[in-house]
């Protein structure tokens, strides 16, 4: 069951549309919903701190805490509207940064909501949300900038390659799956995958059917370089609303130097991608 989600709220107005799609995932398993707002990231190193003149600093710090307190208002506004069960968290200083304390505040939650990075205009959530998925133990949603709408759950795409990191993603998604109009179960096949994988995607198809969840499988031959591609593709092709992947199957170290899906996906994504690793 999904009771208890926390959002990293945004600083930006014109992202606000993480917030609104918090809210109707909260609204869909009344569920509570918590928004934290960080003021800046820790304290300015001893060996920096020096060459920034104190006015400066502290002209850094109130514009921070100004953007972190709007982020807080424009929430408040915004669950007032609703009769939804919210609560607002201002964190004005963290001693390693927002990263590492969102991952452990999100311990103890069901879910976490997060919206993908924008190069293009200088935000970046990758730390926060590679921080969220490994170190939280709880799966996440990335929501990306280019989201409109809240929640739909039309067609949902589980992608599987066999691995834990895909069992994990599929079973902590089972409360999305059972709301589902559909739900399909997609296999790149590749010379890591290939037969194994489509034995076990049978085989998790009778796992999700056991919940009363109606599976259909799709295979796509791909090499292993051009894994999120093939996936972006064919939530294309099958208009998926949604997609389910395990986060990092590679280790990250061998996903930074060669890409992989996970950072493909992350960086490239067209509709919310609910992750667990």
């Amino acid at each position: 069951m999904i009771k208890d989600i926390i959002l990293h709220l945004e600083r930006d107005p014109s992202r606000d549309i993480v917030r609104d799609f918090a809210a109707s995932i909260a609204e869909m398993f009344s569920a509570h919903l918590t928004g934290v707002s960080f003021a800046f990231a820790a304290s300015i190193p001893n060996y920096i701190a020096p060459n920034f003149p104190a006015s400066s600093l502290a002209d850094l710090f109130a514009e921070s805490e100004t953007a972190a307190r709007g982020a807080i208002d424009r929430f408040e506004i915004a669950i007032k509207r609703s009769a939804l069960s919210a609560e607002p968290r201002l964190v004005l200083h963290t001693e390693f940064g927002p990263p590492k304390a969102f991952s452990e505040m999100a311990r103890c939650f069901d879910l976490s909501i997060i919206m993908q990075s924008d190069d293009d205009n200088g935000i970046d959530n990758s730390a926060l949300i590679e921080a969220t998925l490994f170190d939280s133990g709880r799966p996440i949603i990335v929501v990306p900038y280019i989201q409109r709408d809240g929640v739909k759950l039309d067609r949902i795409m589980c992608c599987w390659d066999g691995s834990r990191a895909a069992v994990r993603a599929i079973n902590d998604a089972l409360p999305l799956l059972r709301k589902a109009n559909a739900v399909e179960l997609f296999i790149v096949e590749n010379e890591k995958t290939a037969r194994e994988s489509i034995s076990g995607g049978i085989e998790i198809g009778k796992h999700l059917a056991r919940h009363d969840i109606k599976v259909e499988l799709e295979t796509t031959p791909a090499a292993d370089i051009d894994v999120a591609n093939t996936i972006l593709s064919h939530v294309a092709d099958c208009s998926a609303s949604w997609l389910v992947m395990g986060g990092y199957g590679h280790s990250r170290l061998r996903e930074f130097i060669l890409g992989g899906a996970t950072l493909g996906m992350l960086a490239t994504m067209t509709v919310p991608v609910f992750m667990s690793h």
